[in-house]
């Protein structure tokens, strides 16, 4: 017999921050190939399965949107406004992984692009990834 949850089961995403180490450090943003925020820059991230841990999701995402694989990433936060994915209650956890400088990335899965992008000149990002990146880039002046 399955249990049955009293309560509500928010989804669980998790997203991962990339940032580069160099004089005028650089972020990578995917550019979102479905709805919601088609069109829009946003960082990799997606839903976590259950047989993963948050951070495994971070990574793995990365590695399917973009190309681009990490063994080490930190966390930022979690992220659990109640209105912040217009599919419905999800709640994110977001992790900092830094890079030396840009590697090679191309959009791939649901991502349509993957680009660097100066963190000195950012476009406008969807869902709540403008207070991720405020609280990733504090943590990247920690840590570097």
């Amino acid at each position: 017999m399955e249990y049955t949850y009293k309560y509500p089961r928010p989804a669980v995403t998790a997203d991962c921050v990339v940032i580069t180490k160099e004089a005028e450090p650089k972020v990578l943003l995917i550019q979102r190939g479905a709805d919601p925020y088609k069109g829009c820059w946003a960082f990799p991230g997606g839903f976590m399965n259950m047989d993963e841990t948050t951070e495994q999701c971070a990574i793995r995402e990365l590695e399917e949107e973009t190309g681009l694989k990490v063994s080490t990433v930190r966390q930022i936060g979690a992220y659990s406004k109640v209105d912040r994915d217009p599919r419905g209650r999800t709640i994110t956890v977001a992790y900092l992984a830094i890079i030396d400088k840009p590697a090679q990335v191309t959009g791939q899965d649901d991502a349509a692009k993957a680009e660097w992008f100066p963190l000195s000149a950012l476009p406008e990002l969807a869902f709540d990834h403008a207070d991720i990146m405020a609280d990733a880039i504090n943590l990247f002046h920690v840590q570097k």
